[in-house]
């Protein structure tokens, strides 16, 4: 809808673009904040911070080169790197393991998932913001809530025909920005009362893939297959071994005090 969000000069910053670079330096500043309060504060804990920011930044563009292509693009390195997509899935996903790779090459051996987990979930509230400026919006919807673009600025929209014909359409990426604001919440009150470490991450993982695969189905984006979309195939396959880890944990009694020195270690 809004493209370009200011010009300064005869420069144009693109909306989307600049609310990523928000989200991604409001990210980092909680993530100083709290490695601060925590006393973890060094350079290695950053040097994991930047691995986790190349892993995903490279994730969230390779797991959406593939629409790229197949929509009949043709593939193109360059093509990807400045036409393709990215997606916030993916980008968590390779976050996740650039940090865990980035940590065994440096030999560091403490938790970080803590320390990371209000900053994404903060972090992807504000960048949903340039996704709800230029993006489709949702699927069409009776709800008193639905969102009509402004006439002049429906036919920007990609992919959302109805976009043109003043439908109320559901504000998929207004719900997502509600839920992360809700979950960075969570998080903070709740970062000193669990006593597992590196647990924060993997619940912001476990709320967010179940969120998310349920606003697919109302976010507009192309089925792949089964009626699902590409992030709901990948959430389906990949959903059962964090819930796993969960039950694991609780059967394990591994959140009680006095079970504290039995509990089942994963990267984080």
């Amino acid at each position: 809808m809004l493209p370009t969000l200011f010009r300064i000069g005869g420069l144009e910053v693109a909306t989307h673009t600049f609310f990523v670079l928000l989200g991604t330096g409001v990210a980092l500043t909680v993530f100083a904040l709290e490695s601060r309060r925590r006393g973890v504060s060094s350079n290695a804990m950053w040097t994991v911070a930047a691995g986790a920011l190349l892993g995903g930044a490279i994730f969230a563009k390779a797991s959406t080169a593939w629409r790229y292509v197949t929509e009949g693009e043709g593939f193109s390195f360059q093509g990807i790197l400045v036409h393709g997509g990215k997606s916030v899935v993916g980008g968590l996903a390779g976050a996740y393991f650039g940090a865990v790779l980035t940590k065994r090459i440096v030999g560091y051996r403490e938790r970080t998932g803590d320390v990371f987990a209000p900053a994404v979930a903060l972090g992807i509230a504000v960048g949903r913001v340039g996704c709800f400026l230029t993006e489709q919006i949702g699927t069409p919807t009776g709800t008193s809530w639905g969102f009509v673009p402004p006439a002049e600025l429906a036919a920007r929209i990609p992919n959302c025909p109805q976009c043109l014909l003043g439908v109320p359409l559901h504000p998929s990426f207004l719900y997502e920005i509600a839920f992360c604001l809700i979950m960075f919440a969570v998080l903070t009150a709740t970062r000193d009362r669990i006593s597992v470490p590196g647990e924060l991450f993997k619940l912001f993982l476990l709320g967010y893939g179940l969120f998310r695969f349920g606003v697919e189905f109302v976010r507009g984006n192309p089925e792949m297959a089964l009626g699902l979309t590409g992030t709901q195939l990948f959430l389906l396959a990949t959903m059962p071994l964090l819930i796993g880890y969960f039950i694991a944990q609780l059967t394990r009694r591994a959140y009680q005090p006095e079970f504290a020195s039995d509990r089942t270690e994963v990267p984080a």
